[in-house]
């Protein structure tokens, strides 16, 4: 008989955990919002750029094998086809790693203007 128990993260300890994985693997300008007034979809989204292409792929592997090692389920991974935007849906969250470049023209933080900026200094600070 198995002694292991399956503890699933969510909310905020999920975001933390996203958060942390993403600073540990050197992403820049990280930026976690509080959607769960605005979205039917996720809770959270973050937000985060990598240097290149090779950045953005080690960024995600770091963070679905954090996610893995945690037992949350990742519903689905969009790596966009070297568009310079990979998106890591694990339902509470919605992650999306961008280029600059790509994180500038597509400006979602723009477009979540009602949502609620989380600090994630203040989430980092548990590392």
């Amino acid at each position: 008989m198995s002694t292991e128990s399956k503890v699933e993260l969510k909310g905020e300890e999920l975001l933390t955990l996203c958060c942390q994985t993403l600073a540990n693997a050197k992403a820049e300008n990280i930026v976690a919002l509080d959607v769960r007034e605005t979205s039917s979809i996720t809770n959270y989204l973050v937000l985060a750029s990598g240097l290149a292409e090779p950045h953005l792929k080690a960024l995600r592997r770091e963070l679905d094998k954090a996610l893995k090692d945690h037992k949350v389920k990742i519903l689905g991974v969009d790596e966009g086809d070297f568009s310079g935007w990979a998106v890591v849906d694990a339902f509470d969250i919605m992650v999306h790693l961008f280029s600059e470049e790509t994180r500038e023209t597509y400006k979602l933080e723009a477009l979540w203007k009602d949502a609620i900026p989380v600090d994630v200094e203040k989430l980092l600070e548990g590392k």
